[in-house]
């Protein structure tokens, strides 16, 4: 009850506020562009150092994170995550290596090197990456850029910063030289914590470690521009608690190149990417061993990505087109073993192999000065196939042997041919108010983990529920009908951004009780042999769901030193063919803000709550939540021109509260027990210093 006076309070505050200077921007991190179709968090004045690049999505309205470990949070949009979202880091698409998304693609882009990440509000244009039914985030790191004369000139930053609730410690820095021609980049990161404390004990393991190196050059000549770049990243000994193992490491080169043509009213775009990705885990070196060796379990898995982006743009008096082709496929393999048994092994995923070839065309139209219209289609085919697998169970336990025979003998390619349309129309009604709507077809092919699993395990791209699962050959893909409706109001101090939103999925891809006797039998038999309880599998099938919600974000500017924000967001997700919500879904939340700033120094304090969540699924054996508060502080001081100082204080207070999206303990700890939601992270001390030149 105490929770939700806390939200009534909060929007009623948001609704009743006076209203503020046009053009303000809702945070100070986050630019409003024009139209309203995306939030765009510029890392520069960030004061936040979670190591986690998609923490920053709590700042965006609609946004939150799976939390699976410290490196680990897995994006969240409107109630859809993970695979669903597409992602793009540096101009390149990038498939995780690990099955369980251990390393989601916003791993590869620390906070510290991001200069700014881009989320599309509500329906993304086709434009943007291939698959995005769930949305779209854009990341881009830092990097040099040209000047306007010949002289070379050196610029740089230096960024350190240390907090109490892990012992945490990051050191990065970024040199450059550039003139009217060239420039040139190196940057270097390297960041590490300890487990990380919450009020009744740590939460085990949550300890981690990474670096990350980028070398990126530049070349520009009268309309021509070529840039090249290249990323090392190594993640080293990383927790991932709700997992059933732990990153033993990550290595990942990352290699893209640009051509851009400007002519005289059309330019020309082309990227080429790729990225070879390497990952170890056990359920043994982070978290207490079994007892029993024979439950010792690594994994080594990889993904090899490859793919390119050609687009062309024509711009006229009315608007834009652009019509582009696309490419991207990725090869996943998986090999799980036991380090004290030589002869124990299960291949996974054996050269999983998923592409999706696209061409789309997209269209912005001005009619006179008081209607904008975006309209656009995308056609993608979906290719996928895998080679045949093997196991030790499968060549001494009868069910593992018939699963393995069921899969190699059946016929594992499959192909899919998606469109997508997409359709938004604004409608300015005065110099204050503009009035939105959008309408869309979305589409998405199965993950190769949704296809190719064929033993019962928990690869499941990040779930963390606790069940096995089977994949499903015969997947259909995933089918969504999307509508939004909003307005932008920005007036005197005062701007407002609400999207009404639903969302109607056919063939939803939902784990599913099984029906497979050699499932059911194999769990059977490992939990006889291993004295264990894990519940009878699931399967991946399609189902029929829908979501629908609100979010809003707002600003108040009371005056040239004061000013208040705040984002609301409600989303439900829920099967339509039977009674039962969908899994892991954020409660309802609100954030309010208030800033003070001064020419030098600024205070900051957050106000973040939220409500229980009580529609859980009933297929996950999903646990409900209560709701919580939490306070943040922070501040900054710029020091001279070059040298910023920040601090701050997260969950002030330090309160004991459980976040829904974190996932439950699968790892033996004094402090929680396992099966037990995690605990959310305790008082948080962090200084930060930034010195640039």
């Amino acid at each position: 009850m105490q929770n939700l006076r806390t939200l009534l309070a909060l929007a009623f505050l948001a609704v009743s506020i006076k209203p503020a200077v046009a053009g303000e921007h809702l945070f100070d991190e986050i630019i409003v562009t024009e139209r309203q179709t995306k939030r765009v968090i510029y890392l520069e004045d960030q004061l936040d150092i979670s190591p986690d690049t998609s923490q920053l999505l709590k700042k965006v309205p609609g946004a939150n994170v799976n939390g699976n470990g410290p490196l680990s949070g897995i994006p969240q949009y409107r109630g859809m995550f993970g695979a669903r979202i597409g992602f793009v880091i540096n101009g390149a698409l990038l498939a995780p290596a690990g099955p369980n998304w251990m390393d989601p693609p916003l791993s590869y882009v620390a906070p510290a090197q991001l200069v700014k990440l881009e989320v599309y509000r509500g329906i993304a244009p086709v434009s943007v990456p291939q698959e995005t039914i769930g949305g779209a985030i854009i990341s881009e790191t830092v990097s040099a850029d040209f000047t306007n004369t010949k002289e070379f000139t050196s610029s740089g930053i230096l960024t350190t910063s240390a907090q109490s609730v892990n012992d945490g410690f990051l050191l990065s820095g970024l040199t450059s030289f550039a003139n009217n021609s060239h420039h040139v980049s190196i940057a270097a990161m390297s960041e590490e914590g300890d487990d990380a404390r919450f009020s009744g004990g740590r939460i085990l393991p949550s300890s981690y470690e990474r670096e990350r190196g980028e070398v990126s050059y530049g070349f520009r000549s009268a309309n021509h521009t070529f840039s090249i770049n290249y990323t090392r990243n190594t993640t080293g000994e990383a927790g991932t608690p709700t997992l059933a193992m732990d990153i033993d490491y990550f290595s990942g080169d990352l290699f893209n190149a640009r051509y851009q043509y400007e002519g005289q009213g059309w330019s020309l775009d082309a990227r080429l990417f790729g990225s070879e990705l390497h990952h170890g885990m056990t359920n043994y070196h982070l978290r207490p061993t079994p007892i029993d060796k024979t439950l010792w379990r690594q994994n080594t898995t990889s993904a090899e990505n490859e793919g390119f982006v050609i687009s062309g743009t024509h711009q006229d008096d009315f608007g834009e087109w652009q019509i582009g082709f696309d490419y991207f496929s990725t090869v996943n393999n998986s090999l799980i073993d036991n380090p004290n048994n030589t002869m124990f092994f299960v291949e996974g995923f054996n050269n999983a192999t998923r592409s999706v070839s696209g061409v789309f065309a997209e269209h912005q139209h001005r009619f006179s000065g008081k209607f904008q219209l975006e309209i656009g289609a995308r056609i993608n085919y979906v290719k996928m196939s895998a080679d045949a697998v093997d196991g030790t169970p499968a060549r001494m336990m009868p069910p593992a042997m018939a699963l393995r025979d069921q899969f190699n003998e059946a016929d594992r390619d499959s192909s899919d041919t998606n469109l997508d349309m997409v359709a938004k129309l604004w409608h300015r009604t005065s110099d204050t108010l503009s009035l939105y709507a959008g309408i869309a077809q979305k589409t998405r092919s199965p993950s190769f983990q949704e296809r190719f699993l064929w033993l019962p395990l928990q690869a499941t791209g990040g779930l963390a529920d606790g069940f096995t699962y089977t994949g499903n050959l015969d997947l259909e893909a995933e089918e969504s009908r999307d509508i939004e409706l909003g307005f932008d109001l920005i007036y005197s101090r005062f701007n407002i951004s609400p999207r009404l939103f639903y969302r109607e999925v056919r063939d939803f891809i939902q784990g599913t009780p099984t029906e497979n006797q050699a499932a059911l039998m194999f769990v059977n038999m490992m939990n006889l042999r291993n004295r264990t309880d894990n519940p009878n599998p699931l399967r991946f099938n399609n189902v029929d769901a829908e979501f629908y919600g609100l979010d809003i974000d707002w600003k108040y500017t009371l005056n040239e030193n004061w000013s208040f924000s705040g984002l609301m967001n409600y989303v439900r997700g829920k099967r339509s063919d039977v009674d039962d919500n969908l899994y892991r879904v954020a409660p309802a939340n609100m954030t309010f803000v208030v800033d003070y700033e001064q020419e030098n120094w600024n205070l900051n304090a957050e106000l973040v709550a939220y409500a229980s969540q009580n529609h859980v699924s009933l297929i996950n054996s999903e646990e409900t939540t209560t709701g919580y508060e939490l306070m943040n502080i922070s501040g900054s001081y710029l020091v001279t021109e070059n040298l910023r100082l920040s601090m701050g204080v997260d969950n002030v207070l330090d309160e004991t509260y459980q976040d829904h999206l974190t996932g439950y303990n699968r790892a033996r700890n004094p402090d929680i027990v396992v099966g037990g939601r995690l605990y959310g992270y305790g008082r948080n001390v962090f200084l930060k210093a930034n010195y640039k030149w």
